[in-house]
């Protein structure tokens, strides 16, 4: 025991503040990098379809816990976050606020084909390191046509945070340039250099967070599946999972709720990508992963269905009440049938 608490309890602890703190220095590292990027005159555009694709501390605990011999664990977060943006966050959103999307078909049949080569890959009954390679090799791709697109179209789903991220960067660019009115330029300079440090200290110190919660969460993790009798893969695609992917719920509803549900769909879509491709692909690398068994049984077939739901409804072009408590009703089953079957 650790100052008199239970084992369990000092596990679960150690989980739960190992996955908030990797949570935290994800978002506090991609703001900061975004900043300082920007500053640097990079694409705010293109900059923000990289990151809006992306799911880094979903990324980092599967790394963890690969890397820490639990390889199961670190597949089931591929699934199980993928199945809670699917199932939870589009679901909630269409309970709680009905509403209409037209999304492009090209980005409809990108998503309902990304799964495909991890299928493929997968026929065999394990993800090689050559697998994982190809992989990360494939989300390059996805980029670039959506960098195309982006630019050739009015459609612009996965730069919308940072248009109006962009907006806000005028009106505060306005008032700073009236406070700073009147001040000498030896200050702006003092002013310049702190604010230097400072963007290259943060991400420095997020990234240090990142390694010490992904930590922390594999040795709670670990000290947990001893204890609790839990498959690796359960547990990974569900609690690891639901945890790491709160912020989810309100990158998909918040949109909705504030009529601009395209930018929910734009994290769907680039999120849903990155795990069945970058995403897997890093775990592979790192070490060969199993796909037989419940991976078969349970998760593909939930995967693979709720996305067929999702990608028809946003085909349709809305998502009813109904339709989100069919969503929400399949993640609930997902959740059961990890511990059932």
């Amino acid at each position: 025991m650790v100052l008199g608490l239970p084992p369990t309890l000092v596990a679960a602890l150690l989980f739960l503040g190992g996955v908030f703190l990797v949570v935290e220095s994800v978002e506090t590292f991609v703001e900061s990098v975004a900043e300082a990027a920007l500053g640097l005159g990079v694409s705010a555009f293109f900059l923000t379809i990289v990151l809006a694709g992306t799911d880094l501390e979903n990324a980092i605990l599967g790394v963890a816990a690969v890397t820490g011999d639990l390889p199961s664990v670190a597949l089931g977060t591929v699934f199980g976050e993928a199945l809670f943006i699917l199932g939870a966050a589009v679901g909630l959103a269409g309970v709680l606020v009905p509403f209409d999307v037209s999304v492009p078909r090209i980005y409809l049949l990108v998503t309902i084909a990304s799964p495909s080569l991890m299928l493929a890959f997968a026929a065999d009954g394990t993800l090689s390191r050559l697998d994982g390679a190809l992989l990360v090799f494939a989300f390059v791709p996805f980029i670039l046509i959506v960098y195309l697109l982006e630019r050739r179209t009015q459609t612009r789903f996965l730069d919308a945070e940072a248009l109006e991220a962009d907006d806000d960067d005028d009106e505060q660019a306005v008032d700073t340039e009236q406070e700073l009115e009147g001040e000498n330029d030896e200050d702006e300079q003092g002013d310049a250099e702190a604010t230097g440090v400072i963007a290259i200290a943060v991400p420095f110190l997020a990234v240090l967070g990142m390694t010490i919660g992904s930590e922390l969460a594999v040795v709670g993790a670990r000290d947990l599946l001893s204890v609790s009798g839990i498959s690796g893969l359960a547990f990974g695609a569900t609690v690891m999972s639901f945890i790491a992917s709160i912020e989810e719920l309100f990158l998909t509803v918040e949109p909705v709720r504030n009529d601009r549900p395209h930018l929910g769909v734009g994290n769907v879509v680039g999120s849903t990508v990155f795990f069945v491709t970058a995403n897997a692909g890093v775990i592979a690398l790192i070490r060969p992963i199993d796909m037989t068994g419940s991976v078969l049984t349970v998760h593909w077939p939930f995967f693979l269905g709720t996305l067929a739901i999702v990608v028809a409804l946003f085909a349709y072009g809305r998502v009813s009440r109904p339709a989100g408590g069919l969503l929400l009703a399949a993640y609930a089953a997902y959740w059961g049938a990890n511990y059932v079957l």
